[in-house]
């Protein structure tokens, strides 16, 4: 009969991380928000246009960009319902986000508000809407009438 050792048993203790994530080049986009606009960034050197913003070009990696407020018109692509919400949702009821491309040719993803999940059909035409919530400043989709 072979004897198993002892299992030693560590103590731990939480350790907490703390990101800082900077913003200062994206802050145009928070402040927009709030006030009721939604803005993309626009690579001045080859045209990309980026949703959300970013502070450098994904495709050139110039750090020249400008800032370009969106129409607001797209048609929706794809979408999902989400009825088993990940526990930070938990409060929120139920809720649609969807996939829409936007007049400027950019792909976004948002919350889809003010319709019923019947009504949501691929090729809606959508509007892309800040709007604020108990968290801060965000974006929504909301359907175009018509």
């Amino acid at each position: 009969m072979a004897l198993t050792p002892p299992v030693r048993r560590l103590k731990s203790r939480p350790v907490t991380f703390i990101f800082e994530i900077p913003t200062d080049k994206l802050k145009e986009f928070w402040n927009g928000l709030g006030k009721g606009r939604v803005y993309a960034s626009k690579c001045a050197k080859c045209g990309n246009i980026s949703f959300p913003p970013v502070a450098d070009c994904s495709r050139c990696l110039s750090s020249e960009l400008k800032w370009i407020e969106l129409q607001g018109e797209g048609e929706i692509e794809t979408f999902t319902h989400i009825v088993i919400r990940p526990q930070s949702f938990q409060s929120h009821p139920t809720y649609t986000v969807a996939v829409a491309k936007m007049k400027e040719g950019v792909k976004v993803l948002a919350w889809l508000i003010g319709t019923k999940l019947g009504n949501v059909k691929i090729g809606m035409r959508v509007r892309l809407v800040a709007k604020e919530t108990d968290e801060g400043p965000t974006y929504a989709f909301t359907p175009v009438e018509g």
